[in-house]
Protein backbone atom coordinates (compact mmCIF):
# COMPACT_ATOMS: atom_id res chain seq x y z
CA UNK A 1 0.00 0.00 0.00
CA UNK A 2 1.37 3.38 -0.97
CA UNK A 3 0.94 6.44 1.17
CA UNK A 4 0.82 10.05 0.11
CA UNK A 5 1.33 13.27 2.02
CA UNK A 6 -1.61 15.60 1.89
CA UNK A 7 -0.77 19.00 0.47
CA UNK A 8 -2.12 22.12 2.16
CA UNK A 9 -5.11 23.81 0.49
CA UNK A 10 -4.17 26.43 -2.06
CA UNK A 11 -3.87 29.98 -0.75
CA UNK A 12 -4.21 32.77 -3.31
CA UNK A 13 -1.86 35.66 -2.50
CA UNK A 14 -0.46 38.65 -4.36
CA UNK A 15 3.29 39.27 -4.37
CA UNK A 16 4.09 42.81 -5.53
CA UNK A 17 7.64 43.91 -6.32
CA UNK A 18 7.88 47.62 -5.56
CA UNK A 19 10.10 50.29 -7.11
CA UNK A 20 10.09 49.22 -10.77
CA UNK A 21 12.28 51.70 -12.73
CA UNK A 22 14.21 52.72 -9.59
CA UNK A 23 17.35 51.48 -11.36
CA UNK A 24 18.35 49.14 -14.15
CA UNK A 25 19.17 46.36 -11.66
CA UNK A 26 15.81 46.64 -9.87
CA UNK A 27 13.83 46.61 -13.12
CA UNK A 28 15.82 43.64 -14.43
CA UNK A 29 15.20 41.65 -11.25
CA UNK A 30 11.47 42.35 -11.39
CA UNK A 31 11.20 41.37 -15.06
CA UNK A 32 13.06 38.10 -14.46
CA UNK A 33 10.91 37.23 -11.45
CA UNK A 34 7.75 37.96 -13.42
CA UNK A 35 8.94 35.82 -16.32
CA UNK A 36 9.54 32.96 -13.87
CA UNK A 37 6.05 33.41 -12.31
CA UNK A 38 7.65 34.30 -8.97
CA UNK A 39 5.68 37.56 -8.54
CA UNK A 40 2.21 38.64 -9.62
CA UNK A 41 2.40 42.45 -9.51
CA UNK A 42 4.79 45.37 -9.65
CA UNK A 43 4.58 49.09 -8.86
CA UNK A 44 6.29 51.64 -11.10
CA UNK A 45 8.15 54.80 -10.12
CA UNK A 46 7.12 56.94 -13.07
CA UNK A 47 9.20 59.97 -12.01
CA UNK A 48 12.32 57.92 -12.73
CA UNK A 49 13.95 58.72 -16.08
CA UNK A 50 14.07 54.94 -16.64
CA UNK A 51 10.28 54.45 -16.62
CA UNK A 52 9.66 54.75 -20.35
CA UNK A 53 12.62 52.55 -21.33
CA UNK A 54 12.09 49.89 -18.66
CA UNK A 55 8.32 49.66 -19.20
CA UNK A 56 8.96 48.11 -22.61
CA UNK A 57 10.30 45.03 -20.79
CA UNK A 58 6.97 44.62 -18.98
CA UNK A 59 4.68 44.82 -22.00
CA UNK A 60 5.09 41.15 -22.89
CA UNK A 61 3.96 40.34 -19.34
CA UNK A 62 0.94 42.63 -19.15
CA UNK A 63 -1.57 39.74 -19.09
CA UNK A 64 0.46 37.89 -16.48
CA UNK A 65 1.06 40.48 -13.73
CA UNK A 66 -0.59 43.62 -12.41
CA UNK A 67 1.32 46.79 -13.19
CA UNK A 68 0.51 49.79 -11.03
CA UNK A 69 1.61 53.27 -9.99
CA UNK A 70 3.99 53.69 -7.05
CA UNK A 71 2.87 57.19 -6.08
CA UNK A 72 5.94 59.16 -5.05
CA UNK A 73 6.51 62.11 -2.74
CA UNK A 74 9.72 61.07 -0.95
CA UNK A 75 12.31 59.67 -3.38
CA UNK A 76 15.19 61.57 -4.96
CA UNK A 77 13.10 61.58 -8.14
CA UNK A 78 10.27 63.42 -6.37
CA UNK A 79 12.66 65.86 -4.70
CA UNK A 80 14.20 66.63 -8.10
CA UNK A 81 10.70 67.30 -9.47
CA UNK A 82 10.19 69.95 -6.79
CA UNK A 83 7.29 68.50 -4.78
CA UNK A 84 9.19 65.88 -2.81
CA UNK A 85 10.69 65.88 0.67
CA UNK A 86 12.02 63.22 3.05
CA UNK A 87 9.44 60.98 4.67
CA UNK A 88 9.08 62.67 8.08
CA UNK A 89 8.24 66.15 6.74
CA UNK A 90 5.75 64.68 4.26
CA UNK A 91 4.02 62.70 7.02
CA UNK A 92 3.70 65.82 9.15
CA UNK A 93 2.69 68.16 6.33
CA UNK A 94 0.01 65.72 5.15
CA UNK A 95 -1.81 66.33 8.45
CA UNK A 96 -1.45 70.11 8.73
CA UNK A 97 -3.66 72.75 7.08
CA UNK A 98 -1.86 74.45 4.20
CA UNK A 99 -1.99 77.76 6.10
CA UNK A 100 0.27 76.21 8.73
CA UNK A 101 2.78 74.61 6.38
CA UNK A 102 0.69 71.65 5.30
CA UNK A 103 0.46 70.28 1.77
CA UNK A 104 -1.71 72.28 -0.59
CA UNK A 105 -4.60 70.07 -1.65
CA UNK A 106 -4.87 71.55 -5.15
CA UNK A 107 -1.14 71.12 -5.76
CA UNK A 108 -1.32 67.53 -4.50
CA UNK A 109 -4.16 66.72 -6.89
CA UNK A 110 -2.20 68.21 -9.79
CA UNK A 111 0.84 66.09 -8.92
CA UNK A 112 -1.23 62.91 -8.66
CA UNK A 113 -2.72 63.62 -12.08
CA UNK A 114 0.77 64.18 -13.49
CA UNK A 115 2.03 60.86 -12.18
CA UNK A 116 -1.02 59.06 -13.53
CA UNK A 117 -0.53 60.81 -16.89
CA UNK A 118 3.12 59.73 -16.90
CA UNK A 119 2.07 56.14 -16.20
CA UNK A 120 -0.67 56.02 -18.83
CA UNK A 121 1.29 57.78 -21.56
CA UNK A 122 3.84 54.98 -21.46
CA UNK A 123 1.64 52.03 -20.51
CA UNK A 124 -1.25 53.07 -22.75
CA UNK A 125 -3.72 51.91 -20.10
CA UNK A 126 -4.75 52.83 -16.55
CA UNK A 127 -2.79 51.26 -13.68
CA UNK A 128 -4.10 47.97 -12.31
CA UNK A 129 -3.45 49.30 -8.82
CA UNK A 130 -2.12 52.34 -6.98
CA UNK A 131 0.11 52.28 -3.91
CA UNK A 132 2.80 54.61 -2.63
CA UNK A 133 6.53 54.83 -2.13
CA UNK A 134 6.97 54.73 1.66
CA UNK A 135 3.16 54.36 1.90
CA UNK A 136 2.36 57.98 1.02
CA UNK A 137 -0.94 56.95 -0.61
CA UNK A 138 -2.60 56.80 2.80
CA UNK A 139 -1.24 60.03 4.33
CA UNK A 140 -3.86 62.70 5.08
CA UNK A 141 -3.99 65.26 2.27
CA UNK A 142 -2.43 62.85 -0.25
CA UNK A 143 -5.02 60.16 0.57
CA UNK A 144 -7.95 62.54 0.24
CA UNK A 145 -6.67 63.99 -3.03
CA UNK A 146 -5.96 60.52 -4.45
CA UNK A 147 -9.49 59.31 -3.75
CA UNK A 148 -10.92 62.45 -5.35
CA UNK A 149 -8.79 62.01 -8.45
CA UNK A 150 -9.66 58.31 -8.73
CA UNK A 151 -13.39 58.97 -8.37
CA UNK A 152 -13.26 61.43 -11.26
CA UNK A 153 -10.67 59.75 -13.45
CA UNK A 154 -11.70 56.10 -13.15
CA UNK A 155 -15.45 56.33 -12.63
CA UNK A 156 -16.13 53.24 -14.73
CA UNK A 157 -13.42 50.89 -13.50
CA UNK A 158 -11.32 51.56 -10.42
CA UNK A 159 -7.76 50.33 -9.84
CA UNK A 160 -7.34 48.67 -6.46
CA UNK A 161 -5.47 50.34 -3.62
CA UNK A 162 -2.96 49.10 -1.10
CA UNK A 163 -3.67 49.82 2.55
CA UNK A 164 -0.60 49.34 4.75
CA UNK A 165 -2.34 47.31 7.45
CA UNK A 166 -0.48 44.15 8.54
CA UNK A 167 -2.43 40.91 8.97
CA UNK A 168 -3.27 39.77 12.49
CA UNK A 169 -0.15 38.60 14.31
CA UNK A 170 2.33 40.40 12.03
CA UNK A 171 2.15 43.93 13.44
CA UNK A 172 5.73 44.64 14.48
CA UNK A 173 6.65 48.20 15.47
CA UNK A 174 7.14 49.33 11.87
CA UNK A 175 3.87 47.69 10.85
CA UNK A 176 1.96 49.34 13.69
CA UNK A 177 3.28 52.77 12.74
CA UNK A 178 2.35 52.23 9.11
CA UNK A 179 -1.13 51.01 10.01
CA UNK A 180 -1.74 53.93 12.35
CA UNK A 181 -0.76 56.47 9.72
CA UNK A 182 -3.93 56.40 7.64
CA UNK A 183 -4.59 52.77 6.70
CA UNK A 184 -7.99 52.54 8.38
CA UNK A 185 -9.03 55.89 6.96
CA UNK A 186 -7.99 54.77 3.47
CA UNK A 187 -9.97 51.53 3.72
CA UNK A 188 -13.04 53.31 5.11
CA UNK A 189 -13.03 56.23 2.69
CA UNK A 190 -12.28 54.04 -0.33
CA UNK A 191 -15.18 51.74 0.56
CA UNK A 192 -17.55 54.72 0.62
CA UNK A 193 -16.51 55.48 -2.97
CA UNK A 194 -16.62 51.87 -4.12
CA UNK A 195 -12.84 51.72 -4.64
CA UNK A 196 -11.41 48.24 -3.92
CA UNK A 197 -8.55 47.73 -1.45
CA UNK A 198 -6.27 44.81 -0.71
CA UNK A 199 -7.39 43.69 2.78
CA UNK A 200 -3.94 43.43 4.36
CA UNK A 201 -0.26 44.06 3.63
CA UNK A 202 2.49 41.64 4.58
CA UNK A 203 6.22 41.65 3.81
CA UNK A 204 6.99 44.43 6.31
CA UNK A 205 10.43 44.36 7.91
CA UNK A 206 13.47 46.55 8.55
CA UNK A 207 15.13 46.78 5.16
CA UNK A 208 18.34 48.11 6.68
CA UNK A 209 18.94 45.24 9.16
CA UNK A 210 21.55 43.06 7.47
CA UNK A 211 21.15 40.32 10.12
CA UNK A 212 17.58 39.41 9.19
CA UNK A 213 16.86 36.07 7.54
CA UNK A 214 14.63 37.01 4.62
CA UNK A 215 13.94 33.41 3.60
CA UNK A 216 12.77 32.62 7.12
CA UNK A 217 10.62 35.74 7.23
CA UNK A 218 8.94 35.01 3.91
CA UNK A 219 8.29 31.38 4.82
CA UNK A 220 6.60 32.52 8.03
CA UNK A 221 4.54 35.14 6.22
CA UNK A 222 3.34 32.61 3.65
CA UNK A 223 2.36 30.21 6.42
CA UNK A 224 0.52 32.79 8.51
CA UNK A 225 -1.29 35.18 6.21
CA UNK A 226 -4.91 34.60 5.21
CA UNK A 227 -6.08 34.05 1.66
CA UNK A 228 -6.12 37.26 -0.37
CA UNK A 229 -3.25 39.03 1.43
CA UNK A 230 -0.90 41.25 -0.57
CA UNK A 231 2.82 40.89 0.20
CA UNK A 232 5.35 43.47 -0.92
CA UNK A 233 8.99 42.89 -1.81
CA UNK A 234 11.91 45.01 -3.06
CA UNK A 235 14.29 42.78 -5.06
CA UNK A 236 17.34 44.04 -6.88
CA UNK A 237 19.61 42.13 -9.24
CA UNK A 238 22.96 42.80 -7.59
CA UNK A 239 26.05 40.68 -7.79
CA UNK A 240 27.86 39.71 -4.55
CA UNK A 241 31.10 41.01 -6.07
CA UNK A 242 29.62 44.53 -5.94
CA UNK A 243 28.85 44.47 -2.21
CA UNK A 244 31.72 46.83 -1.40
CA UNK A 245 30.13 49.50 -3.59
CA UNK A 246 26.67 49.33 -2.04
CA UNK A 247 25.06 52.30 -0.37
CA UNK A 248 22.51 50.58 1.87
CA UNK A 249 21.25 53.76 3.51
CA UNK A 250 20.07 55.06 0.15
CA UNK A 251 18.87 51.93 -1.62
CA UNK A 252 18.71 49.20 1.04
CA UNK A 253 20.97 47.20 -1.28
CA UNK A 254 21.61 44.38 1.16
CA UNK A 255 17.90 43.68 1.51
CA UNK A 256 17.37 43.91 -2.25
CA UNK A 257 20.13 41.38 -2.89
CA UNK A 258 18.86 39.00 -0.20
CA UNK A 259 15.35 39.19 -1.62
CA UNK A 260 16.54 38.57 -5.17
CA UNK A 261 18.64 35.57 -4.19
CA UNK A 262 15.76 33.98 -2.29
CA UNK A 263 12.90 34.81 -4.67
CA UNK A 264 14.83 33.53 -7.70
CA UNK A 265 16.00 30.35 -6.00
CA UNK A 266 14.79 26.82 -5.33
CA UNK A 267 14.04 27.38 -1.64
CA UNK A 268 11.32 29.90 -2.48
CA UNK A 269 9.62 27.36 -4.74
CA UNK A 270 9.83 24.76 -1.97
CA UNK A 271 8.25 27.15 0.54
CA UNK A 272 5.44 27.96 -1.89
CA UNK A 273 4.67 24.25 -2.24
CA UNK A 274 4.97 23.61 1.48
CA UNK A 275 2.50 26.35 2.38
CA UNK A 276 0.15 25.88 -0.57
CA UNK A 277 0.75 29.36 -1.96
CA UNK A 278 -0.27 30.44 -5.42
CA UNK A 279 0.61 33.96 -6.59
CA UNK A 280 -2.29 35.59 -8.43
CA UNK A 281 -3.05 39.03 -9.78
CA UNK A 282 -4.77 41.35 -7.36
CA UNK A 283 -7.17 42.36 -10.09
CA UNK A 284 -8.61 38.83 -9.88
CA UNK A 285 -9.08 39.07 -6.11
CA UNK A 286 -10.12 42.61 -5.26
CA UNK A 287 -11.97 44.00 -8.28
Amino acid sequence: MSSTCALPPLKNLVLCADDFAWSASVSEAIVRLAQAHRISATSAMVLSPRWSEDAARLKELREQIDVGLHLDWTSDFAIAQGHGQPLAPIMLRSLLPSAFGGLNADAVRVQIERQLDAFESVWQAPPDHIDGHQHVQQFGTIRQALLQVMARRYAGFQPYLRASRPPTGQANFKGRVMAAWGSQALIREAALQGIPCAPALSGIYDLFDERLDYAGLMARWMAQVPNGTLLMCHPGLLEPANLDNMNPRNEHDYASLAEWQYLSGDLFAQHMLLHGVRWVRGASLYI
